[in-house]
């Protein structure tokens, strides 16, 4: 296993491998940049095949949290954490209280909160060992699950591109091709239904897939076609690096954006995109709906609009990012990339 080497290594302030061989923990935690503040970021269960697929998932996923905390103009830095362990049979309380354990002991510079795997729950558990957790369904500035948030934050810049791309200005009759139907494509799906859309499902679980074909009306497709299916928006809300050299040539949608994290799978697919003519809204601008929520709870803030003057601003952003990118002909990965650099450099 390469660390300092590691192509996505971005010059991580720090890496910490937590184990505790009483609860079974083995977790990973990354913190990329605490420039504008506390690094703040998801954790992450999964059963990983290896090490060293667990440490490329951390080390891009707090490096997008860098830039996606940055765009979204938050006083908050880039972290992230990943338990390599399967969410539905080796979780127990003692694991997270372990996990729990590890964050305290970085002093305050991450601040964890759900992703992937784990839930409100979970970080009640966490709360026990550590106050460095949002999240959390109790408390003064208690916020909850984010994935609400997250998906309303993806609808709206959805719609965004949309009137952008095919110059429609509602959703009505759109074809959308959701894949994974967790937290967040779950509650995308029922946004996209009341708005109108025409919608295409795929997802591992079964069961998840049969309730979102019966709830919204949905067409549902095997994991291995979602991204094949002729669309007029593909949204990626499972895992990342999905979007590679394969799989370009073979979409059909005129639009790209989902609530996933790091959807393209390295250097040169957002602009592999971009001349297909294919519209990719960067994830890391698209999905802060959830952290700017966190972000409240974090700061300890009570006013209810501090949430939906932020969330105003996260689209105006997407849109300005959307617009520049049309009028210089490239790919608003490269805009928003910018914008992020920009913030952190005058920080």
């Amino acid at each position: 296993m390469t660390v300092f080497s590691h192509r996505d290594f971005d010059g991580h302030e720090r890496i910490v491998f937590a184990h505790d061989a009483a609860s079974g923990l083995r977790a990973i935690i990354a913190v990329h940049s605490t420039r504008l503040g506390p690094a703040a970021g998801g954790c992450r269960m999964w059963p990983y095949a290896s090490d060293d697929e667990a440490l490329a998932d951390v080390l891009r996923l707090s490096r997008g949290m860098t830039y996606k905390n940055a765009v979204a103009g938050l006083d908050l830095g880039g972290g992230k954490a990943v338990i390599i362990a399967d969410p539905k049979t080796q979780k127990t309380t003692e694991l997270m209280r372990s996990f729990g354990r590890a964050i305290n002991d970085l002093g305050g510079s991450y601040i964890t909160a759900e992703d992937v795997g784990i839930d409100v729950a979970d970080m009640e558990i966490v709360r026990e060992t550590t106050r460095h957790v949002a999240g959390l369904s109790r408390g003064a500035h208690a916020s909850g699950d984010p994935s609400p948030v997250t998906a309303r934050g993806v609808f709206e810049g959805l719609r965004l591109a949309v009137a952008m791309r095919l110059q429609r200005e509602t959703l009505g009759g759109v074809r959308v091709a959701v894949q994974g139907l967790g937290h967040v494509g779950r509650h995308l799906c029922a946004l996209l239904h009341e708005a109108g859309a025409v919608l295409v499902v795929s997802d591992i679980d079964t069961t998840r897939m049969r309730e979102v074909v019966e709830a919204y009306g949905a067409s549902a497709v095997a994991a291995n076609e979602i991204m094949q299916v002729d669309a007029d928006v593909f949204a990626p809300c499972a895992l990342g690096g999905i979007l590679n050299e394969t799989i370009i040539p073979a979409l059909r949608v005129a639009v790209v954006a989902g609530a996933a994290n790091n959807q393209l799978a390295g250097p040169g697919i957002a602009q592999a995109l971009h001349e297909r003519g294919i519209l990719y809204v960067p994830d890391y601008a698209l999905n802060a709906g959830g952290i700017i929520n966190v972000a409240r709870e974090i700061a300890g803030i009570s006013d209810p609009n501090w949430v939906e003057e932020r969330f105003a601003g996260m689209l105006a952003n997407i849109d300005e990012i959307l617009r520049e990118a049309s009028e210089r002909d490239v790919s608003p990965d490269a805009i928003a990339a910018e914008f992020a650099r920009r913030r952190l450099a005058t920080s």
